[in-house]
């Protein structure tokens, strides 16, 4: 029998919704809370018991709410649902819930107009429940439980020169759907003494806020962006999850430390690209060197080539391995690059 271990690699679900004439306003729904006045705490709980996974903390500001799971992240902004979930969840489970949510409320009168889901490649696939035993039976659910009105679709396999690392992506959309954009990142062998300050120390006893404000601290993750709020958490004996919030724009962290299948990843999704690229730039600089990673895989969703040619000569220390790019309904240009360190002693 496999050995086998807890999954780190994430499945990223993301949906987006409008109103019923989507070019009538600038913001798209009925309510300045849209999403987030729907999607109460009830609601949530009875999305997350599908996936199997349960809310560990949570902080919101003015544009959107942010919580950590059990297993990774979840996000709520007035139109758009973003989570995120680790291990053998069953994520997409959640899309059926959601979208029934979102559009039985008699306040909100929303329509789903665009789903994107992506992952990396499982280091324990023998371990991943129905629907996730394979894409091709992902793509399957997926498809069977999205409205016709989404019929612009795609699913592909971005493949790498790297057997571990491909990049899965579905992308489903109306005709008036924006492009999603986004920066996801994947870390696998990471730096082992690196990997050690996401453990907790034996016999300390100490509650996951405490324990996850410690390690980001000591890692040097709350240096990654200073001016963001973070919610982290730590996990006992080991592992961390941090969503960051700044203004409209929210990055995540979560990491699986133990040795022989380590990971770690990171993502930002919102505004970040409009910004001046350079900030990005140093942001994964200082993501890497955070948790030294052996093998890097990072996808950039939306981009311009300014912006994924950039991220990828910042990657100091380390190899490109394998480059793809493929055009996506709902995300426009998905670019997923690998990258490996060099030898280690």
């Amino acid at each position: 029998m496999a050995a086998t271990g807890f999954e780190g690699f994430e499945k990223r679900l993301e949906l987006r919704f409008y109103g019923d004439d989507p070019l009538a306003t600038t913001n798209r729904y009925s309510s300045p809370l849209g999403l987030r006045q729907i999607l109460d705490f009830d609601s949530l709980v009875q999305v997350l018991n599908a996936v199997q996974c349960t809310v560990v903390s949570a902080v919101g500001n003015r544009y959107f709410d942010a919580y950590v799971l059990s297993e990774s992240s979840l996000f709520v902004y007035p139109t758009k649902i973003i989570i995120k979930t680790c291990g053998t969840t069953q994520l997409l489970k959640s899309i059926r819930p959601l979208i029934q949510l979102a559009t039985s409320s008699h306040d909100q009168d929303l329509s789903l107009c665009a789903l994107r889901y992506t992952r990396g490649s499982f280091i324990f696939p023998e371990s991943q429940p129905s629907p996730h035993t394979s894409f091709a039976d992902e793509v399957d659910y997926i498809n069977r439980h999205l409205p016709p009105s989404l019929r612009r679709r795609k699913a592909a396999v971005m493949p790498s020169n790297l057997t571990s690392h491909s990049w899965h992506v579905f992308t489903a959309t109306t005709d008036q759907a924006p492009h999603l954009i986004g920066l996801e990142v994947c870390m696998t062998e990471l730096d082992r003494a690196q990997a050690r300050n996401f453990f907790q120390p034996p016999g300390k006893g100490r509650n996951g806020d405490v324990a996850g404000k410690e390690m980001t601290k000591l890692t040097g993750i709350s240096e990654i962006n200073p001016g963001s709020i973070i919610c982290d958490f730590g996990f006992d004996p080991c592992g961390y999850s941090m969503n960051g919030i700044d203004q409209e724009r929210y990055s995540t962290i979560h990491v699986t430390p133990e040795d022989g299948y380590s990971y770690a990843s990171f993502e930002c999704v919102g505004s970040a690209f409009d910004d001046d690229v350079d900030d990005l730039v140093e942001v994964l600089k200082k993501v890497v060197r955070v948790f030294g990673p052996g093998v890097v895989s990072v996808s950039t969703t939306g981009a311009g080539r300014e912006v994924w040619a950039r991220l990828g000569r910042a990657m100091e220390g380390m190899k490109r391995r394998s480059f793809a790019v493929d055009e996506f309904p709902a995300a426009g240009t998905v670019v997923f690059q690998t990258f490996t360190a060099g030898r280690r002693k």
